[in-house]
């Protein structure tokens, strides 16, 4: 069957247009990330700071009975599940569906409390009720998806969140604890490692736990100001009033400062994502049309070699 040259030179520009089109989406998730990543890596030295305050709060008598440190037996989870609101940014939602899937076939494993030294069961062969607060449309389509009830869901984040947009969804996670509605918080979210490397992750956020914390930190990505921090002799805090007022104004802080972290560690893992997803499009859009030229060009060919052998061939009926 003969090649239609233009509908193959049709193709040829339709490819090239779409691979503009991803090049420019490449370029601008390239800048979108290095802001995003800027935002996340500027934040984890305040994060250990905080960490060693707690620390050192911790280890007084009497202030663990703190109610947002009070560990209770697991009847009710809220899972606050942080997404995107746009898709093309390769797998990025798939793999936070997988870790959330992953996490509530194994929900009694999530429900065993961990704080302070002490270990608290959930009531054997109970159900483990589960409720979540979404941040992105995808996040609630994945939730609803898995039949869980979502109590809270956020949409208009910026492209590099601010602490004022983590403080509402820190609100609600305290409140519906401070309320027993839920005896355990957990965010699921997407820690950033490198521009090609971005791995979904569960945290506990309540009841506050330094166990919990040191995993955090441990698992950030850049931990190079850690080794400055923790090679200097131990940090010694004097507290005034006194460390009961500075828990209570401390603790709602220290809520925010986690999801704000996972929020900025999202934020540059999708566009780390989506950059990524785009510099692949364009590649396959530069492959396409190298095999749509050579195509192309191996029918130019035929032609000229039909042309030849019909003039070649008249010619020698004329003699």
């Amino acid at each position: 069957m003969p090649v239609n040259a233009k509908i193959i030179r049709r193709r040829v520009k339709s490819v090239n247009n779409t691979k503009k089109i991803t090049k420019a989406m490449e370029l601008v998730a390239a800048a979108k990330m290095r802001k995003a990543t800027r935002a996340a890596l500027a934040t984890r030295s305040y994060a250990v700071l905080a960490r060693e305050m707690m620390n050192k709060l911790s280890q007084m008598k009497g202030l663990k009975h703190n109610p947002l440190m009070k560990a209770r037996k697991v009847e009710n989870i809220l899972l606050v599940l942080i997404s995107s609101n746009r898709g093309l940014c390769g797998g990025f939602n798939a793999n936070i569906y997988k870790k959330t899937i992953e996490q509530i076939k194994n929900v009694e494993k999530i429900a065993i409390q961990r704080s302070f030294g002490e270990r608290i069961n959930p009531s054997v062969g109970k159900k483990i009720n589960l409720g979540a607060i979404t941040i992105g449309k995808k996040g609630e389509r994945i939730m609803k998806k898995l039949g869980v009830n979502v109590i809270a869901s956020f949409h208009n984040f910026s492209d590099t969140p601010s602490l004022m947009e983590a403080a509402p969804i820190a609100k609600i996670i305290k409140e519906e604890f401070v309320k027993n509605n839920f005896q355990k918080v957990a965010v699921i979210y997407t820690d950033y490692v490198s521009a090609i490397t971005q791995k979904p992750t569960i945290r506990q956020v309540l009841p506050i736990s330094p166990l919990d914390l040191e995993k955090m930190l441990k698992a950030l990505g850049d931990r190079s100001f850690e080794k400055e921090i923790t090679d200097e002799k131990p940090i010694e805090f004097i507290f005034e009033p006194s460390p009961e007022l500075i828990l209570e104004q401390m603790l709602p802080r220290l809520i925010e400062t986690q999801i704000y972290q996972a929020l900025l560690e999202s934020s540059a893992s999708e566009h780390s994502a989506r950059m990524m997803a785009m510099r692949n499009a364009s590649e396959a859009a530069e492959e396409m049309i190298d095999d749509l030229v050579f195509t192309l060009n191996q029918a130019r060919q035929a032609n000229i070699t039909r042309e030849i052998a019909e003039i070649s061939g008249g010619a020698a009926a004329l003699e």
